[in-house]
């Protein structure tokens, strides 16, 4: 995941990854086949690591409750680095097809998670997953650092978090 948060799909190559690993090149394309089935496999672990992340952070809520718990879970995920980046690359390489496949299918199942663990409607999910691709874009260019009025704006306010309010999720105002 090192390797590929570094340079992302097309600019790691497999020597990189094999000398992180501790492993032989040869060894690697025997366990994995190809660079973009290591890298797709790679993709799987960041998708099963915010997985996991939303699970427990939602265990024992539902609605905005889970919502939120699976939000505050997903900045601490965001400080480590190497995930978020692997993530930014699997988007920028998806115009490979297989990457794009994969992609998707990941997304997808997150997508579904969410709803399926709060229980909110579509309206309320988008604007979850929108404002994830604004932290994630806020933490790869490390605007908390800054002192500048643009990066405080873009910062996210709990009360308005997912760009819900309880009235529209059936909760109290």
């Amino acid at each position: 995941m090192a390797a590929f948060a570094r340079g992302g799909y097309a600019g790691t190559s497999t020597e990189q990854v094999a000398e992180r690993a501790g492993i032989s090149q040869p060894y690697l394309f025997r366990l994995f086949g190809t660079k973009r089935d290591l890298f797709i496999a790679t993709m799987g672990l960041m998708h099963e690591r915010i997985e996991m992340t939303f699970r427990e952070a939602a265990e024992g809520h539902s609605g905005l409750e889970a919502l939120e718990a699976m939000g505050e879970a997903y900045k601490d995920l965001l400080e480590e680095r190497d995930l978020l980046l692997v993530q930014l690359h699997a988007y920028a390489a998806s115009e490979d097809e297989t990457v794009r496949k994969a992609a998707r299918e990941g997304f997808r199942h997150l997508w579904n998670l969410v709803t399926q663990l709060t229980g909110l409607p579509d309206e309320a999910v988008r604007a979850f997953f929108a404002q994830g691709m604004l932290m994630n874009v806020l933490a790869a260019v490390d605007a908390a650092a800054l002192d500048e009025s643009w990066a405080r704006a873009c910062q996210p306010d709990a009360h308005v978090l997912f760009g819900v309010s309880g009235a529209e999720t059936g909760g109290g105002a």
